[in-house]
């Protein structure tokens, strides 16, 4: 459904693809093809202000009736994050004081969790200790893509993204060149995200390296292989990645005293398999990251955590973590 207000002219085409065009003025200015749009989950609403009228401006009862507002100059400042733990429709949001959490999980074996620190906003109000709901991810990075994730320098997409609490939509409001869409997307009352215990405590390797150094051994895994095989020790081959598929065994070793280790703590020798498929999501954040932190803890479970930085130079992070498929003696 579109509902256009302050007497613009809107046509919707009905095709396998919902297409909106926004007429303002008898000049076409937008025009959007986005697939998930079509769902019975979301409200478009287009909206049109001058280029002069902040995004912010709202009543204050309006504000008052939110629990969460999240500000930002540049949308991709989320989007990209998101993408890097997009592996699953569902995800969960958890807003505290401290900033946002966005965890999506795999059959009780993965987890991927996007951290985006409060001070990254321009604007981040919570009323509540703790404000939670799940949303469709692919459908919020749709809406977050609406006006086509422009990368051209100087131009951005600002975003606000509030919540009134529990059986409310997730409202966004985005504003490119004095256009702005207002996009509802319904929410779910949030599961239980999985504690995979992971302590600090418990770790018993640890290897930092530059993502660089990951980036094309992942790129030329051995896809046939079902398992990843990681060993971590004090003594070599160190750091030790393993593949085994049809064309053969294949190992990558990165020597403790390498200039891309920028850290390396091996208390004992640990080999651990996963399931390639679940890892393979990982990736995604692996590109964008420029660190990354391996770590595996005494039952041999995987945690990768991706240090990335964003279109303005701030620190985001991701980390996955993973069940073992198996530990090799």
């Amino acid at each position: 459904m579109l509902e256009c207000q302050n007497g613009n002219q809107a046509v919707v085409e009905e095709t396998s693809l919902l297409m909106i065009f926004v007429t303002f003025n008898l000049s076409i200015i937008a025009l959007f093809a986005l697939p998930s749009l079509c769902q019975p989950n979301i409200l478009v609403t287009c909206l049109h202000f001058s280029a002069t009228m902040p995004l912010s401006t709202q009543s204050q009862a309006d504000e008052e009736q939110y629990v969460f507002v999240a500000s930002l100059d540049n949308a991709r400042n989320l989007s990209n994050i998101l993408k890097a733990i997009t592996f699953k429709d569902h995800a969960i949001f958890s807003a505290t004081p401290n900033g946002l959490k966005v965890t999506v999980e795999d059959s009780k074996c993965l987890q991927a969790n996007a951290f985006i620190q409060a001070d990254i906003f321009q604007e981040f109000t919570i009323r509540e200790d703790l404000v939670g709901f799940q949303v469709n991810l692919t459908v919020l990075l749709d809406c977050l893509n609406i006006f086509g994730g422009s990368t051209v320098p100087g131009v951005s997409t600002a975003l606000r993204m509030c919540y009134k609490g529990y059986g409310y939509p997730l409202t966004l409001f985005l504003e490119e060149g004095g256009v702005v869409t207002v996009c509802k997307i319904n929410t779910q009352e949030p599961e239980e995200p999985i504690d995979f215990e992971f302590c600090s405590s418990n770790v018993t390797n640890k290897v930092i390296l530059q993502s660089e150094s990951l980036k094309e051994p992942f790129s030329e895994l051995d896809m046939t292989s079902e398992v990843l095989q990681i060993t971590m020790s004090p003594s070599q081959p160190y750091f030790r990645l393993s593949t085994f598929g049809n064309s053969g065994n294949a190992h990558y070793d990165y020597p403790k005293d390498s200039d891309m280790v920028e850290l390396f703590k091996c208390t004992k020798t640990q080999t651990n398999r996963y399931k390639m498929s679940l890892l393979k999501p990982s990736t995604k954040a692996l590109a964008l990251s420029c660190k990354v932190s391996v770590r595996t803890d005494s039952r041999g479970f995987l945690s990768l955590q991706y240090l990335v930085r964003n279109d303005d130079g701030q620190i985001c992070f991701v980390e996955y973590y993973c069940c073992p498929d198996e530990e090799v003696e």
